[in-house]
């Protein structure tokens, strides 16, 4: 028997290694899951390793939806780097259900969190689309924003 400790570590280790492999049911699989998948993705392969077994769990995620042009690269990004920004600056956060209720921002889809940092037009774009691209609803200059 395991502890409720065991049992969720247990669990999201189960998640994330169906993710990798691509064996969720795409329909079932939706905006929360894709931010758990990241968060756990980021907390087994920090940094560009992270960002490289995502993508690759997203697209084939969209494959196996049989809907591969899915896939946005902007968005896929820009949420993966929020979320590896915020389990840099929280450490202690060490499970799911605590980084879940510490960035409810990050579950909204529409509108969502990357409505503060992008223009609309510019999610909806072939560019973005196919490459990151820069957010471009950042107010102030540079040193505001780095202060």
């Amino acid at each position: 028997m395991y502890t409720k400790a065991e049992a969720a570590a247990r669990t999201d280790a189960e998640f994330l290694e169906r993710f990798l492999r691509g064996t969720h049911q795409p329909a079932s699989f939706h905006h929360a899951d894709h931010v758990r998948a990241a968060w756990l993705t980021l907390r087994a392969h920090p940094g560009f390793e992270g960002l490289k077994r995502y993508c690759a769990g997203i697209r084939r995620l969209a494959a196996a939806a049989s809907k591969p042009g899915l896939y946005h690269e902007t968005i896929t990004w820009a949420y993966l780097f929020l979320i590896r920004e915020r389990i840099a600056r929280a450490p202690d956060v060490q499970t799911w259900t605590a980084f879940a209720a510490a960035n409810a921002d990050l579950f909204a889809w529409k509108p969502g969190v990357l409505d503060r940092l992008y223009r609309s037009a510019t999610l909806q774009s072939d560019i973005a689309r196919q490459c990151f691209v820069m957010p471009d609803r950042m107010a102030g200059p540079l040193e505001e924003r780095c202060a």
